[in-house]
């Protein structure tokens, strides 16, 4: 009589994948990981590229500038993750400081009903963006170019190419003023921030964000109401937009035409770079903010060395870019390695 014995058997060893595919796999498993290495990168070069960047005077000026830009970059990752984009951010931001200026300025309006008449029509603003979106089935892309130019001419319009001057001082603490050796608008950034972020993983309105950037139709047929989403979405980005163009005001003293020209390849660029995926369903807020610090970091340097400030636009648009075609070249690697 003979004993059959049997071993159990392994499963076969998965094939050691290529190193880059590796860390490209990585890298868009975890943004936030490559985001934060190249932030610590970037900052320790910078660190040995001028002896004055960590200083705590440059330091302020780079939290401050972060503020601006930041608040933007909130609400246009919000969007991004929703597989939507809003390039009238920028002059949203600009519409709702100036109209901010007049009413305190030459309206006499209190400083504080002002502002809070300022968040309102930046949040209307978007709100209509994303109503046209959705009730005519516009392409978000095409629609707030269109809406940029309308928002740009009613600023010209209101204002003449003048700015508003005679801001009064009641509002210039939002804009100028330290908390223990920290910007007032820097503290406001991150409170936003950690509302979003908050929104975005703690609720069921930020799954419902991811679910719908990364399959629409498939979020539709579940029962989520896609449209109203959207619109909110919009509104945010409207709201913190207004939120960034008053703090200029608050800060500058003076309501400037060109407030918010700057706000609309920044933030795109920013929120790339902290693994916001340009098709929509991938990324965080926290990511896209950390993405402004690293382009902050980068124009802080430039300035530093002295090169023309002509070129932070340069830059600005390289990044942009380069992000972009990272972002598209790594998820076509992955998915033709997969």
């Amino acid at each position: 009589m003979s004993l059959e014995t049997t071993f159990p058997t392994t499963p076969p060893t998965p094939p050691r994948l290529p190193p880059l595919r590796r860390l490209a796999a990585r890298c868009m498993r975890n943004p936030l990981g490559g985001v934060i290495a190249a932030l610590v990168l970037i900052f320790g070069v910078s660190c040995l590229l001028s002896p004055h960047f960590l200083t705590g005077f440059n330091m302020m000026i780079m939290a401050r500038a972060l503020a601006f830009i930041g608040l933007v970059t909130i609400g246009q990752s919000i969007l991004m993750i929703l597989g939507e984009l809003d390039l009238s951010v920028g002059a949203i931001g600009g519409l709702s400081g100036i109209t901010g200026g007049m009413l305190m300025v030459q309206a006499g309006l209190n400083p504080w009903l002002s502002l809070v008449l300022c968040l309102l029509l930046g949040t209307a603003c978007g709100m209509l963006n994303g109503v046209l979106i959705t009730q005519l089935r516009l392409h978000s892309l095409v629609l707030t170019i269109g809406m940029a130019g309308v928002y740009g001419g009613a600023i010209l319009v209101a204002t003449k190419g003048v700015a508003i001057t005679g801001v009064p001082v009641d509002i210039s603490f939002l804009g100028r003023g330290l908390v223990y050796g920290v910007p007032v608008p820097f503290l406001i950034l991150l409170a936003c921030l950690g509302v979003v972020a908050f929104v975005m993983v703690r609720t069921p309105v930020g799954r419902y964000v991811y679910a719908i950037g990364s399959n629409p139709e498939a979020a539709r047929m579940l029962g989520l109401r896609v449209d109203a989403i959207r619109i909110a979405a919009f509104a945010t980005a409207g709201f913190l937009s207004a939120l960034a163009g008053i703090l200029m005001v608050a800060r500058l003293g003076t309501a400037q035409p060109s407030i918010g020209d700057t706000w609309v390849l920044a933030p795109i660029a920013a929120a790339v770079i902290g693994g916001v995926a340009t098709t929509g369903g991938l990324g965080s807020p926290v990511g896209a903010v950390l993405g402004a610090v690293i382009i902050g970091m980068i124009e802080n340097i430039i300035v530093l060395f002295g090169i023309s400030p002509y070129w932070q636009s340069v830059v600005s648009g390289g990044i942009v870019v380069l992000a972009i075609s990272f972002d598209s070249l790594a998820r076509r690697y992955l998915h033709r390695e997969a």
